[in-house]
């Protein structure tokens, strides 16, 4: 049997990361929210306060930690996104908080960890 595509993990990942923040008291609200600067991959709520999160899966840390990879630029971009996606859903009054979720699989996708950073970056330069 052939291992699971990037894809396949990273749908993977993000659906246990949506249950984890659900089972905690967060409402997912969005998934997968493109425009064409990029995605964003859950916004959930808690309260007045929506959190924009980024989701990394990773079957092994050989390249570092799931978190290492959002450099700079991408906390820029998804900042940007999160600003176009509030006025989208027409919550701009909100208090906002950027999370990660590091979604640690076994290689067949399996998952087994899942690690929640809160606040891992501010929208402030």
């Amino acid at each position: 049997m052939a291992a699971p595509t990037r894809r396949v993990l990273g749908a993977s990942g993000e659906t246990a990361a949506a249950a984890w923040l659900e089972t905690r008291g967060y409402k997912v609200i969005a998934r997968n929210v493109r425009t064409r600067y990029g995605e964003i991959d859950l916004v959930s709520r808690r309260g007045a306060l929506v959190v924009f999160v980024e989701v990394k899966s990773r079957t092994s840390d050989r390249f570092g930690h799931p978190v290492d990879a959002i450099v700079w630029r991408k906390r820029r971009r998804l900042v940007r996104l999160a600003e176009m996606c509030l006025q989208r859903l027409g919550l701009e009054h909100c208090a906002v908080r950027f999370d990660v979720i590091a979604v640690h699989l076994d290689p067949d996708g399996g998952v087994r960890e899942v690690e929640h950073i809160p606040d891992a970056f501010t929208a402030d330069p």
